[in-house]
This record gives structure tokens, sequence and C-alpha cells, in this order.
């Protein structure tokens, strides 16, 4: 997300504005002087394309757009012969063909909870950005011996001051989902060993109930069913909150999980 200090004008305008931005893909260019997120000190989108460069064959899951492996492709000094991705929102899986097939990238629509339609031990690295959830006994079975696992996963308790805001208190079972040592072991359990895991909280900011609107639209789990009507009292106190008060600040979760297929 950018920097600035939001907007001015009405809630009814300015909800309108954030219900009128397209969600598709992950570009998030249009929060610039709407909300403002730190991002993990790792750089993932550079280093995977230091990773790519040192591959033959590469898959990356759940690719939205594809705009983060487009980015990684173009930063890479050279290209795997082989990169295919995944994803399963239709209007995604349209976006990032559009943009990873001049790439020589193969977009496949696979749902984010089946089995992978590869062959087992058909890629040297597997990638993920923000995967909804990881789905490890099949990056296992399709990575080759030797090859790794690559992927920023969202943590426990990510946006939750502003999930609680319209949600109310969650379960300590709700506030303890994608913890990094649960991965850890689901990742150990599928016969994968995590060579590197690193975890950061990170400041975000809501400078309007705009990017709000937005932010809830495009990251639908985070509220499920999220809808400008049936949350209106909640935003519009909110908007007042920001008018009044400045910023509404929450915390991202983040973590760098890197995991190995051994050899045998």
């Amino acid at each position: 997300m950018g920097q600035g200090n939001g907007s001015s004008g009405s809630f009814e305008a300015l909800v309108a504005e954030g219900v009128a931005v397209p969600t598709e893909g992950w570009d998030f260019s249009w929060f610039e002087g709407r909300a403002t997120e730190a991002r993990p000190s790792w750089g993932y989108a550079v280093s995977l394309a230091e990773r790519l460069a040192g591959v033959t064959t590469a898959l990356d899951l759940q690719t939205g757009g594809g705009e983060v492996l487009d980015f990684a492709l173009g930063r890479a000094s050279k290209a795997p012969v082989l990169t295919v991705a995944t994803e399963g929102w239709p209007p995604n899986i349209a976006k990032a063909t559009a943009l990873l097939a001049p790439r020589g990238v193969a977009v496949v629509a696979a749902p984010e909870d089946a089995p992978l339609p590869f062959a087992d031990g058909a890629f040297d690295l597997v990638s993920s950005r923000h995967p909804v959830s990881p789905h490890w006994s099949e990056i296992a079975r399709v990575l080759q011996p030797g090859g790794s696992y690559f992927a920023q996963h969202v943590g426990p308790r990510s946006v939750f001051e502003l999930v609680e805001y319209f949600l109310g208190p969650l379960s300590e079972e709700q506030h303890d989902a994608r913890h990094p040592d649960g991965e850890r072991a689901a990742a150990e359990a599928a016969g994968l060993e995590v060579v590197d895991l690193r975890a950061e909280r990170l400041r975000i900011e809501f400078f309007d109930i705009a990017a709000v609107v937005h932010f809830l639209r495009k990251v639908v789990w985070m509220v499920p069913g999220f809808t400008v009507e049936a949350y209106e009292p909640q935003l519009r106190s909110l908007h007042e909150q920001i008018r009044s008060d400045g910023p509404f600040v929450a915390h991202s979760a983040r973590h760098l999980i890197v995991a190995r297929k051994p050899s045998p």
C-alpha cells in the first residue's frame, strides 16, 4: 500500500469510491495516498527472483493476478525452462494469463484445496505469496527431491484490529490460526524439512473509509460476506472515528517459510 493522507469527502462519496474499484489481482496501487503497510524485511519478490534464476522448473501456487511472479521473472537473471502458475478465482485466472503468457508461463485453473494437476517430483521450486491455506502433502509430492518451497504466508491475528471492529472479539482458536509453529509442524508432517522461518508484525494505516471498503472487498476472507449494506453502521462509525482521530491503525502478520524436500 502507498503513503499519504487520505481523501476528504462525504461518507457516501467515499464509500461509493471504495465500491467502484475493481478487485481482481493483487495490484494494490489504488491504495496510494489512502493506506500504508510496512513491508517485511526479507523482500519476498526480489528473493523469489534470485531463486527462480537457479532452477529449471518452477510452480507458483495461488498466483492471484500474477503480479508478484511477473515482477520476479522480470528481475531474475535467468528464467526457468518451465514455469507454471495456478489460480482458482476466474477473474484472476484471466488477469494472470494475460500478464504471464508473454513470459511463457502457463496459468492452470486449480481450486486452492484440490490436488495439484501435476506429476510427482515435477518442480525444483514451488512458491506462493499469501496462499489461503498451504496444501502441504501436495507441495511435497510435486517437489523434486532436493527441491524447495519458498513462500510468504499470512500469519496469526493479521489485521485483527480491523476484523474485530466489524465482527467483535474472535475466539482463541481464530487468534491462533496460521501460527508459524503450526505451519512448521504441518510441513514436517508432510515430509519437508523447514530450513528457514521468520515472522514479523507490520503496521498498517487506513486514511479514509474508501480504503477500508476496498480492502474488505478485495481481501474477502477478512470479514466473510462483507457488503456495505450489511455493515453500514460500523462503516459510518469508523468514518467518523478516522475523521476525528486520524488513521485507523492495524497490524499485518507475515512469515517467510523455506522448506526443502529431502533427497533419498
